[in-house]
């Protein structure tokens, strides 16, 4: 049950948006930049990393959304989303994006976790100095939107099919299209 009056039927972070407007545009402004603008790391790879922080988070809601919306965005290798998750260190990504997940694990331990070696590991694969930069920024934010979702005890359906409709939705139109939340069964 939601610690305050959210919209019925609607999950997760999309209840906190609709119940406050004004400050999911910024947010929403924030995370389509990170996760969709131009960049030399895939937008697969970027929802990937948002996916890895929210399972570290255990913010199941944001765990899910973001691994549908990675999984569509990576020819649909759900295997490799699991993966990722359960340990990065022998999933079948790249060593860079490998070097980068290690970043993005520190980050969301806290911030001074991230060490000068893991910068020049992740450089020494190639990472730059945006991707390390955007790495970081990504799981911060993670770490903030899981605690926004988790703090606010919204409704989080656990079928991981109920997050499909809206990752096709996103893949499509981004972030900022204006579509309502479709229909999701409650559990």
């Amino acid at each position: 049950m939601p610690h305050i009056d959210l919209p019925p039927g609607v999950p997760g972070i999309r209840s906190l948006f609709e119940f406050r407007p004004k400050t999911a545009r910024p947010l929403l402004e924030l995370v389509e930049v990170l996760l969709r603008d131009e960049s030399t790391l895939s937008r697969g790879e970027r929802e990937l990393i948002a996916s890895y922080v929210s399972r570290l988070n255990e913010c199941r809601f944001c765990e899910l959304t973001h691994s549908s919306f990675a999984a569509l965005q990576l020819d649909e290798d759900w295997d490799l989303v699991a993966a990722v998750k359960d340990d990065p260190a022998t999933a079948d990504v790249p060593p860079k994006l490998r070097a980068l997940l290690a970043i993005a694990a520190s980050v969301q331990r806290g911030g001074r976790e991230v060490t000068d070696g893991q910068v020049a590991a992740a450089r020494a694969e190639g990472a730059t100095d945006l991707e390390i930069h955007d790495t970081v920024l990504i799981a911060a934010a993670f770490c903030m939107f899981n605690r926004y979702v988790d703090g606010l005890a919204t409704w989080t359906p656990e079928d991981p099919e109920a997050y499909l409709p809206r990752a096709r939705i996103l893949v499509e139109q981004g972030y900022l299209a204006p579509v309502p939340y479709p229909p999701v069964p409650t559990d």
